[in-house]
């Protein structure tokens, strides 16, 4: 049996994405979409969230590239000196594994943000994180502990098949998304023995941010047997407040509503739908 989970990132981000979340959900295949609960546009999010009762809506953990949810003063160690959360991920990444009050903000940061989704009232569907910084152990371990409390089952870990993505193109998948997919696949059974619904493949590592039609199509035309969540960045132009330099936003949603795109997702055979759909199975 296929199942697919089509899931739009950064919602919230901006007015410009949440538009793009929009349409590609009332006019395309998007089944899901992850929200930034600390970012300009979340207000805006959750009210046409709300407008959408088949949008499945999950947290997209935030921990770089934005302003936390705490008072600055509660997360010293996170933020830089305007307030944002630090750039330097590395060496952030070193911290919270062996920097006690790092750590211990970082877990009252990702409480904070589970406690901010629940207020806006929205059913939780899954949750993942921003640059995928939940494949850090520590990191997952504060999500695992917070899902467990809020009673969410689905998790990304962007375990990628190589083998599908390069027979899409006839070419080989970056190395870094390969590395990224292996570690992924390493901490796929501590999540899953910790009672998490984890896909058997997500896509869109390999092409973050350039996932164009005809790889849309392609992917969908190689759908395998299992779990699948293919994740997109769209939005209705490639630049506005907090953009990523060189992502194909606009192109991302034509992907999800273009007409082949959407004969394809048809053919494949899947049930499309998002994590609570399937977590029960």
């Amino acid at each position: 049996m296929k199942r697919l989970v089509v899931t739009a990132d950064d919602f919230g981000l901006a007015v410009e994405v949440n538009a793009g979340i929009e349409e590609a959900h009332r006019d395309g295949i998007l089944t899901a979409a992850s929200l930034m609960v600390g970012a300009p546009a979340a207000a805006d999010a959750v009210a046409r969230a709300r407008r959408l009762p088949d949008l499945k809506v999950g947290l997209h953990v935030v921990l770089l590239e934005a302003r936390p949810v705490l008072p600055r003063d509660q997360v010293p160690a996170l933020i830089d000196a305007h307030g944002n959360f630090r750039s330097d991920m590395v060496r952030l990444a070193f911290e919270i594994f062996g920097v006690s009050r790092v750590k211990s903000q970082m877990r009252a940061e990702v409480a904070a943000q589970f406690s901010a989704f629940r207020e806006t009232g929205l059913t939780l569907d899954h949750v993942n994180a921003h640059k995928h910084f939940h494949l850090h152990p520590t990191i997952l371990s504060a999500v695992i502990d917070e899902a467990h409390k809020a009673g969410v089952k689905g998790l990304r870990l962007p375990v990628e098949p190589a083998k599908i993505v390069d027979a899409c193109e006839q070419g080989a998948s970056p190395l870094g998304a390969k590395a990224t997919a292996w570690w992924a696949g390493m901490l796929r059974a501590r999540a899953r023995k910790a009672g998490l619904k984890i896909p058997d493949q997500v896509f869109g590592l390999a092409w973050s941010g350039a996932m164009t039609a005809a790889r849309t199509a392609a992917l969908l035309a190689r759908l395998p047997e299992g779990d699948t969540e293919i994740y997109f960045h769209p939005a209705t132009t490639d630049t506005f407040p907090g953009h990523a330099e060189g992502y194909r936003y606009a192109d991302e949603l034509a992907a999800l509503t273009e007409a082949d795109v959407i004969t394809t997702a048809e053919r494949s055979g899947a049930v499309r739908g998002g994590f609570l759909d399937f977590a029960k199975t």
